[in-house]
């Protein structure tokens, strides 16, 4: 039997002490990592500008991208002995079940139905589902405007689950493996809308693909807790990220790593949850 407890606002302040403790205690090292020796394996999005993008000189960039790097060089390792994994999002299970990677920051929400698979670090940002339309556009101010219209998302998302869950069969979903597709999509007219984490909207927004053409809505609909995914079984390694995260967030890194990849999107992260304390970590097997 396994457990992996999500633990409450109240207990974040003795999880983050435990993590510390454990790290001074010399918990420090990549030691319990899959392999020590070259390169660690981080899976990220290679088609989400602002958030994991891959150009074609193959340099990531992108929010997801600055906190996998600041949490490997806590682990021990330099950029330099990182290796880039595209993690597409209905493939992030399997890319850590299978061990091809070690740990996975793709705008991966925190849902208590994945972890029977995969175990969660985090959160380190708090995002919230919105919706991107082309910049013309002012039929849709919300989620329930999209009745009688199409929106593509993620296949394999919480995002898209949402959207049948709120919607039915009143508007025409669309999934697709990219979410850069969907974007095209609402560009080229195919669909109307499309709907992630608002930060990932932002992201494109922002892009030089798309800036001009489409716009935030600005009108989330739920609160998505975007961790960082581990294969299942991580207890040492999740605290030992845990306690990265924190450190993320007092030594300025985090806000650095938020301005750079959101400014002039006219996105604001909400600050009522954000930057968010990373939950606890716990695992039992038998």
């Amino acid at each position: 039997m396994r457990r992996h407890a999500l633990l409450n606002h109240a207990t974040r302040a003795v999880v983050a002490a435990t993590c510390a403790f454990a790290l001074l205690a010399g918990c420090g090292s990549a030691d319990d990592l899959p392999h020590t020796a070259g390169a660690i394996r981080v899976g990220i999005k290679f088609d989400q500008p602002g958030i994991g993008l891959m150009d074609a000189e193959h340099h990531p960039t992108g929010l997801d991208v600055d906190v996998a790097a600041y949490i490997a060089w806590k682990l021990g390792y330099s950029p330099y002995e990182i290796e880039w994994v595209e993690a597409v999002s209905p493939q992030r299970e399997r890319l850590l079940m299978a061990g091809e990677v070690d740990f996975i920051v793709a705008t991966y929400t925190i849902l208590d139905e994945r972890l029977p698979l995969v175990d969660f670090a985090g959160p380190y940002f708090v995002a919230g589902q919105d919706l991107l339309v082309r910049a013309g556009d002012t039929s849709i101010a919300s989620v329930d405007d999209l009745r009688g219209k199409s929106v593509c998302s993620a296949s394999g998302t919480s995002s898209i689950e949402r959207l049948v869950t709120l919607l039915g069969d009143t508007a025409e979903i669309v999934g697709r493996d990219r979410l850069s597709d969907c974007a095209r999509m609402v560009v080229n007219g195919e669909v109307d809308a499309m709907s992630t984490d608002n930060i990932i909207l932002a992201g494109y927004a922002a892009s030089d693909d798309f800036f001009g053409k489409v716009r935030l809505v600005n009108a989330p609909f739920s609160q998505e807790p975007l961790g960082v995914g581990l294969p299942n079984g991580s207890m040492a390694l999740c605290e030992r990220i845990n306690y990265a995260l924190t450190e993320m967030v007092t030594d300025g890194s985090w806000q650095k790593f938020v301005d750079r990849h959101t400014g002039g999107s006219g996105y604001v992260p909400d600050a009522a949850v954000n930057p968010p304390a990373p939950i606890g970590c716990e695992t039992t097997a038998d």
